[in-house]
């Protein structure tokens, strides 16, 4: 990892009006905790719905797609991703700085908002609020990972992100089982069933399934984004 790389990309994300986003979303979902919590309307089954409907199915894929693309994508649009790649670093430090840099995004703002408003809404019964916090951190760097590679390979990375994350994962996994067994969100999901004993929390796919799935996208987007990253110094040389 490279830290100045990592600082000048920190600085982008935080500097730029996507920054806007990744305040906005986590906050909604801290006031409708603290709305449900007032009014009474917090129970297991309400806090679980809204933490895996809300935090875990929308929040934390919307955060990580920001985050994932955003971290590298306008670098590689606007041409100032040569002035790196001219530079003596590894083309994996390259890609794993701005893939820790992602992750530490989508922790602190969808893992950390998912703790608070789980804490919210039910406190430590039945172990939810943690439970879903590790789903949320163990999807968020498997979403990092792939929309970090999306942003690499193409220029509609935002929109490959939204069509996966919003078409694939929450509407034909709906309807058809098999778009749902091939979801990093039900992947996440079966992480926070095991941590927690809420009957509300139902995952399709078996941990053992679950966790060597979510490593291997990880581990596949990564070298994916390392490959391409590396074509593109050749590219430019020629």
């Amino acid at each position: 990892m490279n830290a100045t790389i990592a600082m000048i990309t920190f600085r982008a994300m935080l500097g730029r009006r996507r920054a806007l986003l990744l305040f906005a979303l986590p906050l909604v979902l801290i006031l409708l905790a603290v709305g449900l919590k007032v009014t009474g309307l917090a129970d297991l089954e309400v806090s679980t719905g809204v933490l895996q409907r809300f935090g875990l199915a929308t929040l934390l894929p919307l955060l990580a797609l920001i985050a994932g693309t955003g971290v590298i994508g306008p670098e590689i649009d606007d041409g100032q991703i040569m002035y790196v790649l001219t530079k003596p670093i590894p083309r994996q430090v390259i890609v794993l700085t701005k893939l820790a840099v992602a992750i530490v995004l989508v922790t602190a703002f969808a893992a950390v908002p998912t703790l608070l408003a789980g804490l919210l809404m039910s406190g430590m019964t039945e172990q939810v609020a943690p439970a879903f916090t590790v789903g949320v951190l163990v999807g968020g760097i498997a979403y990092s990972a792939v929309f970090v590679a999306l942003a690499v390979v193409s220029r509609n990375a935002v929109t490959i992100g939204l069509l996966y994350a919003l078409v694939w994962e929450t509407l034909l996994g709906n309807f058809a089982p098999g778009a749902k067994s091939a979801s990093i969100q039900q992947w996440a999901l079966s992480v926070t069933d095991v941590l927690t004993g809420a009957t509300t929390v139902k995952s399709t796919v078996d941990l053992a399934v679950a966790v060597p799935l979510l490593v291997a996208v990880t581990a596949v987007g990564t070298l994916l984004a390392v490959v391409r990253l590396r074509s593109l110094a050749v590219a430019s040389a020629e």
